[in-house]
């Protein structure tokens, strides 16, 4: 009888369904990439990088996934023209030789059903180095158009001499708050 009731029972699990990855496509018009840094100590500035794409794989039952970012570089927006030009410019971000930047990870850390954390890699400059992103913001549901989507808000801490931009140390602060807001449907 023992056997039947297990036998019963196994078979029973093996026909729940199980979760499996979903792909999501980044939105362009709700994600975009930050940055914040302290200007001779004066003030924090700040610029955005208003093109950005990719893809989101996340098995939410299993707490994992991976992200794969692409940020156009040309796509800096720091509301002054004289200023975009010069961090476009070989001093800075080096569009023209770089026009993106990207950010891979395939580390996705959760506390109960909530991602807290990214780990992966950023590529700046042609150096790429270990980066994690602290999720602050996180949210699943269906979307304006009733697709299944993702969000979330992250930040983290870099160097920038960490990936060869050098210019105006240390009157230009080496440390760079980084801001991620994203936005994703499933495909």
């Amino acid at each position: 009888m023992k056997p039947l009731l297990l036998a019963s029972l196994l078979a029973a699990a093996s026909s729940l369904p199980l979760a499996a990855p979903v792909s999501y496509t980044v939105d362009s018009s709700h994600t975009y990439a930050a940055y914040e840094i302290n200007h001779m100590g004066f003030s924090n500035q700040s610029g955005t990088f208003t093109k950005v794409a990719g893809k989101v794989v996340l098995d939410a039952a299993a707490h994992s996934g991976a992200v794969d970012v692409t940020i156009d570089t040309n796509s800096l927006q720091t509301f002054w023209p004289a200023r975009d030009k010069h961090l476009k410019s070989e001093a800075f971000f080096n569009v023209a030789k770089f026009p993106t930047m990207s950010y891979k990870a395939d580390k996705l850390v959760f506390v109960g059903d909530k991602l807290s954390r990214v780990d992966g890699n950023l590529t700046l400059l042609g150096v790429t180095k270990p980066v994690s992103l602290t999720v602050t913001n996180f949210h699943g549901g269906k979307d304006m158009a009733g697709k299944d989507a993702y969000g979330a808000n992250a930040v983290a801490q870099i160097k920038r001499s960490d990936f060869g931009m050098m210019t105006y140390l240390p009157a230009i602060a080496d440390d760079v708050t980084l801001h991620l807001t994203i936005e994703a449907q499933a495909q």
